[in-house]
């Protein structure tokens, strides 16, 4: 029997979080109609991820595979998601339930969130374009370094007054501070990437934020159901299989 993928993100409030995160492994499905794709949430939206898994094992399974759908390995996945998971295995000893990598970083990543800020009228070739490139931030230094090693990229690749990394929250630089060092760089125009999977209060508080500190700034949406995506979904799930072989039946 197949290992299903449990696919695990964060949660919010925002009904929209959980629409998209469902559009995504939708996604996955249909490039995978073979594979049980199962979806939870940490917290704040329904399912919960003990709940998911407890109805994986309740139908028979003896093995699952857990993708956190998380950008780098910050507080939710370095604390959370094994939290959440040692407790399932606690209460079914024989439950084996292994958890992938994060998402991040991978060139997928890169070039969903590249191809939605294109899409919303980015000019690659714009000299007067600045770029904020916006994450959630984290205490985690090296969580942040991934989002403002994307768009160090995308300042080499393009001819933009300049691209920079802005947080939402727990780092820095913030988005007002962000758009005044693309102004420095010679920037007229403002441009907002996300890196973000999909709407919540965070990707809000930085459109507000652009918005107010910019004149009519380009926002680009969150990468959500992009074919990049689900394919790098399906790919941790793959080698999370592939390195555990004595453990997990054959999937693929």
């Amino acid at each position: 029997m197949t290992a299903p993928l449990v696919a695990v993100a964060h949660g919010s409030r925002d009904p929209r979080s959980a629409a998209t995160i469902h559009a995504l492994l939708d996604v996955v499905r249909a490039q995978r109609p073979d594979l049980d794709v199962r979806v939870a949430f940490l917290d704040l939206s329904a399912p919960r991820v003990g709940d998911v898994l407890s109805a994986v094992h309740g139908d028979g399974h003896d093995t699952a595979v857990v993708v956190p759908l998380l950008l780098g390995r910050a507080f939710h996945a370095r604390v959370d998601v094994p939290a959440a998971v040692a407790e399932i295995q606690h209460r079914y000893p024989r439950f084996r339930v292994h958890v992938s990598d994060v998402l991040g970083p991978d060139p997928r990543l890169d070039a969903a969130a590249w191809r939605r800020l294109v899409e919303a009228g980015a000019d690659p070739e714009d000299p007067e374009l600045g770029v904020l490139l916006a994450g959630a931030g984290s205490s985690h230094a090296p969580a942040n370094q991934l989002v403002a090693d994307v768009a160090e990229r995308w300042q080499a690749r393009t001819s933009w007054a300049g691209a920079v990394a802005t947080f939402a929250a727990a780092a820095q630089p913030a988005v007002p501070a962000a758009i005044e060092l693309l102004r420095a760089r010679g920037a007229r125009r403002i441009a907002v990437g996300s890196w973000f999977l999909a709407p919540g209060l965070l990707p809000d508080r930085i459109t507000a934020l652009a918005r107010d500190h910019a004149t009519n700034p380009l926002v680009a949406p969150p990468m959500a159901d992009d074919e990049d995506l689900a394919d790098l979904v399906l790919t941790r799930y793959a080698q999370t299989l592939a390195t555990t072989p004595h453990h997990l039946p054959t999937a693929l």
